[in-house]
């Protein structure tokens, strides 16, 4: 027994089968995380912008075909804002502040505007379609200071919007022309949320 244990064939045995353990242990420790292959639910997919910026060019379109959208008539300014919307459940949210008219004699006011909505445009270029698909939430109150938020379900997301990279999100006034929009886009999956 002795031979056996100070033999090099002993010592690579032991090497082999202590690596197996820790491969097996680290495997059955990761399986805790790992998503049951017969579970119903699906991966959840969240698009998120981190700025809200009011239009910079007037009459400016987003989308096209029936889907585009034209932008309002005179530029608009924001303090700050963001938007997000889960493409698996259709939670949105959207936040602005000092949404206000950046021209003319109402210049630093919302000028009349007291409600808007946020709009998801999706496949803007396109590319499924010739037309863009348009998905509302409901009009918000926009207060003096140009300050407006939203949180709700738009209802299951057609999908142009969960299949195409190319989705926008703007703010419209209730008249439908878009006074701002979401900037500086971020996707994250569960799969992004799994590996922090």
């Amino acid at each position: 027994m002795k031979r056996l244990m100070e033999s090099g064939l002993f010592k690579t045995g032991l090497l082999v089968a202590l690596m197996l353990f820790g491969i097996l242990m680290h495997g059955t420790a990761n399986l805790g995380y790992a998503k049951s292959p017969a579970s119903p639910s699906l991966a959840e997919t969240e698009v998120e912008w981190q700025q809200i910026v009011g239009i910079i060019a007037p009459g400016n379109t987003v989308g096209s075909g029936t889907g585009k959208v034209t932008g309002g008539g005179a530029p608009w300014h924001t303090s700050r804002g963001s938007a997000e919307v889960n493409l698996t459940t259709g939670d949105l949210r959207f936040t602005v502040e000092g949404l206000v008219l950046a021209g003319g004699n109402s210049i630093g006011t919302p000028d009349g505007v007291t409600s808007v909505k946020g709009t998801l445009v999706c496949d803007t270029t396109g590319v499924s379609s010739p037309n863009s698909v348009l998905v509302e939430t409901a009009l918000v109150t926009l207060d003096a200071q140009g300050d407006a938020k939203f949180k709700g379900n738009v209802g299951i997301l057609p999908a142009a919007c969960t299949s195409q990279p190319n989705i926008a999100f703007l703010i419209r006034t209730a008249s439908g022309g878009w006074i701002a929009s979401g900037m500086v886009r971020v996707t994250e999956t569960d799969d992004d949320h799994d590996r922090r």
